[in-house]
């Protein structure tokens, strides 16, 4: 029976991921974020207590990869287009240039196949995963309900959008190693940019909330450059 516990997890994350397409296309894009935030908890705690009971399996990896690109892949290019939607149309162009939100899902659909079939990706990532590019995603419509018209105006910006979705999605599969979060012991010696990022990242958002997510993945690709570089 305790083989089953973590892909009912992984279920809870596509649910997760589904209700938030279901908030995006209401335009209700403060409820689609959180559905990526409660989407994110399910994925880390299914390989967690996968771990914990050592009860890995074949299916889980599969299906832990098809629930991430709906939570992780369609649910942030729904918010992004809706984003499109809202900023200024710019005539004709934005009829094609809108559904460049997509870009994100399509990605992020072979940012996980690549994780998949990649040896490489056992104590570290090759490129942002799934997760990280969501949370900034979900930060966004967070940003313009909190700080209001300053960053909105960025924000609410076609050209901005486009450049963003194109952006993620190289960052999606640049090949480029990058931190994990899956600690194998907790020495200070081994984990000490990890326990930095988690520093950081939980004193900016008590400072500065959603507004922080942006400067928190700045951070984790520089300590990243800086752990596989140096």
């Amino acid at each position: 029976m305790k083989k089953h516990i973590p892909n009912a997890i992984t279920c809870f994350n596509l649910f997760s991921g589904c209700v938030g397409i279901a908030f995006a296309f209401n335009n209700n894009l403060i409820y689609a974020g959180y559905a990526i935030i409660i989407a994110a908890l399910f994925d880390f705690a299914d390989g967690l207590i996968a771990r914990a009971l050592s009860v890995y399996s074949i299916l889980g990896k599969e299906l832990d990869s098809l629930a991430d690109v709906i939570s992780f892949g369609l649910l942030p290019s729904v918010i992004v287009y809706q984003l499109f939607l809202a900023a200024p149309q710019l005539g004709e162009l934005s009829i094609y240039l809108n559904y460049s939100a997509f870009m994100i899902t399509i990605f992020s659909a072979l940012r996980l196949a690549k994780f998949n079939i990649d040896a490489r990706q056992t104590d570290h990532f090759i490129g942002l995963p799934t997760p990280a590019n969501a949370l900034l995603v979900a930060s966004l419509p967070m940003i313009i309900s909190e700080a209001g018209s300053f960053w909105s105006s960025y924000i609410l910006n076609p050209y901005f959008l486009f450049i963003f979705s194109i952006g993620m999605g190289f960052l999606l599969v640049m090949e480029v190693p990058l931190i994990s979060l899956k600690f194998k012991s907790f020495a200070l010696n081994e984990n000490i940019l990890r326990y930095i990022l988690l520093f950081s990242a939980a004193l900016l958002i008590v400072l500065f909330k959603f507004v922080a997510v942006p400067f928190i993945i700045f951070i984790y690709i520089v300590l990243s450059v800086i752990q596989f570089k140096f």
